[in-house]
């Protein structure tokens, strides 16, 4: 096979890629990020201490991520049917993309949460700061860096999701490389559909390290929790202060 028949094929199978994991990574992560948060503020002694709701969500959580892909895809063909009209396809794949991506995300992102320094909550506790205040000013912001890294990580696993999904009808790299490198013997197709992903996760890792050292350089902060800090200083400051004088 020439080089100008590969390429229209290599431009759709990227194409179709593309739009696979660009959604199914929006929604793990429009679904996953609260998913996270929840396991966090439902645990013991989370803000919203929920003993039950919190081993109904990780039980879940477990299931999904414990489940393979492939066996996946097979378990939610009709429901997957029922979403898109059909089990084919690029448009059928970003269903069991998207819930595979989900449960692996959520804990991802619980890992992140965990990691802020549970002082600022309680500055803000104190300033009268109810639970979504905190979440949305204390707990994201902070997690922001590692959270980013977290997405990086999906992507990248999705792109994997995604080679899988092609070996049974999902389009993409996948179903390219399974159709023309495995079952045609077009072996130096299958390589340079090897090396245009190997390429792909490369840039998408650079890029998702590059924006996480830069939000670690700056502090990996936003909104109010520079202040914070420097209200929990300076509230340690004067406690300090008041016990010299009450010693002296």
């Amino acid at each position: 096979m020439t080089w100008s028949e590969m390429q229209p094929l290599l431009s759709q199978a990227c194409s179709e890629t593309l739009s696979m994991v660009l959604w199914s990574t929006l929604i793990a992560v429009a679904v996953g990020l609260p998913l996270g948060v929840l396991l966090v503020l439902t645990d013991r002694g989370g803000l919203l201490q929920n003993v039950l709701a919190n081993k109904v969500i990780g039980q879940i959580v477990n299931i999904g991520r414990s489940m393979p892909f492939i066996i996946l895809m097979v378990a939610l063909m009709n429901f997957t049917r029922w979403v898109t009209g059909t089990t084919i396809g690029t448009t059928a794949a970003i269903v069991p993309l998207a819930i595979g991506g989900m449960p692996f995300f959520a804990r991802l992102v619980e890992t992140a949460v965990r990691e802020v320094d549970n002082g600022l909550v309680e500055a803000v506790q104190s300033m009268g700061g109810n639970t979504w205040t905190i979440v949305r000013k204390v707990l994201v912001p902070e997690a922001l860096p590692s959270l980013i890294a977290s997405t990086t990580t999906t992507i990248i696993a999705l792109i994997g999701y995604s080679a899988m999904a092609g070996t049974v009808g999902g389009g993409g790299l996948g179903d390219l490389a399974v159709r023309y490198g495995y079952q045609r013997f077009e072996t130096e197709l299958m390589w340079i559909t090897i090396a245009i992903l190997a390429v792909v996760i490369s840039l998408i890792q650079f890029a998702g390290d590059f924006a996480a050292r830069s939000l670690h350089s700056r502090g990996g902060r936003s909104g109010p929790a520079p202040r914070l800090r420097l209200l929990k200083a300076k509230e340690a400051d004067v406690k300090k202060a008041a016990d010299v004088g009450k010693a002296a």
